[in-house]
């Protein structure tokens, strides 16, 4: 129990008859706030009127804000009770300071939630603590707490909040909200086969008026059903892919874009398989398409680590060319800043375009920028920025040497990258490249 502002005025107001020297009157006002006190304390709820409850998704979506809520319940009190509530999330979630004690009034017989988001900066096993309540009393002469037991563990997966915000906007046709540009994406029936003589039936757009100008009648195209394309995601997870931009490792940004490729390519009935390697293969998932693929995909990223090690571009590429023949848009994820197999990386990227459609993705480094932009103020910033911009060229000049050789590139900012992934995937799909 700890007494309130409010109990320590009442109990201050016995000096003013001391002061007097009425010791009598200063005894009986003493008496009354006791009695005040003793009632008080009669009146107010023990922590077994209460009952706390915390509900959340069953899986938290990596670098993304999470919603929590806790569920207060006041069986029975003579009025309404002000309450705070703290919760115990994980030490390392991120939490806005103004949502770590929520405050409200719980009405007799009645439910109040209360809730907070957290960000989670990396996959794995968590767990939350207990709920902690203060409530004061009927009088609002003290308040009394309690500690709730609500422990329980929590398992933080790859980004499934912007999966949702996918999945619902494309059922409001409102895409365009996400970042995702119009691509006109043929469907069922897409692929040229050949030309024939206009049927009454035929759509009028299937019209080839090159053709029926060319023969002097009406000519039509006709189409083949759209086979299912294949889509490969090659993860590096060596030592580079562990240096965070921000708080998130660029590993995590890589695992979060290949979710939501995943997820989008099954609605347009294409297929994704995956490999995730550093110096050695480390899983291998085969192309495969509908929602439980998307399963076993969220499940294997679950649990992908990095390595404190250099990638072997030679090594995955060649597993990859042993079990995946079909053409297939292969993305590979990895990093380009201070790597020591660049050299190795683009003569293994030449070779894969000549049988696959190829496509490095990078995440650009905020930190090099910086350096590289930053003012000179002495010799240490002097050859920090020296560095940085060495760094930089030799990205460019890779970049460039991939591009000539005709492999695809896409270099964004870490938070561009999910949705510049999907806008790189379905351009390339609308111009049929794949």
């Amino acid at each position: 129990m700890q007494l309130t502002i409010r109990s320590l005025i009442l109990l201050l107001l016995t000096v003013l008859p001391l002061g007097l020297g009425n010791f009598w009157l200063a005894g009986l006002w003493l008496i009354v706030v006791l009695a005040l006190l003793l009632a008080d304390w009669r009146m107010t709820p023990a922590a077994g009127a209460f009952a706390l409850s915390r509900r959340h998704d069953e899986r938290l979506s990596l670098a993304a804000p999470n919603r929590i809520e806790a569920e207060v319940r006041l069986r029975q009190s003579p009025r309404p009770l002000f309450v705070w509530l703290r919760d115990e999330p994980p030490h390392s979630f991120a939490i806005d300071e103004a949502e770590r004690i929520s405050t409200g009034v719980v009405m007799p017989g009645q439910r109040h939630a209360f809730s907070y988001t957290v960000t989670p900066p990396r996959r794995g096993d968590y767990a939350f603590g207990h709920l902690h309540l203060r409530w004061q009393s009927v009088l609002g002469l003290f308040t009394r707490q309690a500690v709730f037991p609500a422990a329980e563990p929590i398992k933080v997966y790859p980004n499934l909040v912007d999966v949702k915000k996918y999945d619902l906007q494309l059922r409001k046709n409102r895409l365009w909200e996400l970042g995702l540009r119009n691509a006109k994406i043929f469907g069922s029936g897409s692929e040229f086969e050949r030309l024939r003589d206009y049927l009454p039936d035929d759509e009028y757009r299937r019209i080839n008026w090159k053709a029926t100008a060319r023969r002097g009648k009406p000519i039509s195209v006709e189409y083949e059903t759209e086979r299912s394309q294949n889509i490969m995601a090659l993860l590096d997870i060596g030592r580079m892919m562990r240096s965070p931009v921000g708080e998130i490792a660029k590993l995590d940004y890589a695992v979060n874009a290949v979710l939501l490729l995943t997820y989008v390519a099954a609605q347009k009935g294409d297929k994704v398989g995956l490999l995730t390697f550093a110096d050695e293969v480390n899983h291998w998932l085969a192309p495969r398409g509908g929602k439980g693929q998307f399963h076993r995909m969220l499940e294997a990223l679950y649990g992908v680590e990095s390595q404190p090690v250099e990638p072997d571009y030679s090594r995955a590429f060649g597993y990859l060319a042993a079990r995946q023949s079909k053409r297939s848009l292969v993305l590979v994820f990895t990093d380009l800043t201070g790597s020591i197999n660049t050299e190795m990386l683009v003569a293994q990227m030449s070779r894969l375009r000549r049988r696959h459609l190829a496509l490095l993705v990078t995440l650009r480094d905020p930190t090099v920028q910086r350096l590289a932009t930053r003012a000179v103020a002495d010799s240490q910033s002097l050859y920090q920025r020296a560095v940085a911009e060495q760094l930089l060229d030799e990205r460019a000049l890779t970049l460039e040497r991939l591009r000539r050789l005709g492999v695809e590139t896409l270099d964004v900012a870490a938070d561009e990258l999910s949705i510049s992934v999907i806008n790189r995937y379905l351009e390339l799909k609308a111009r049929t490249m794949i």
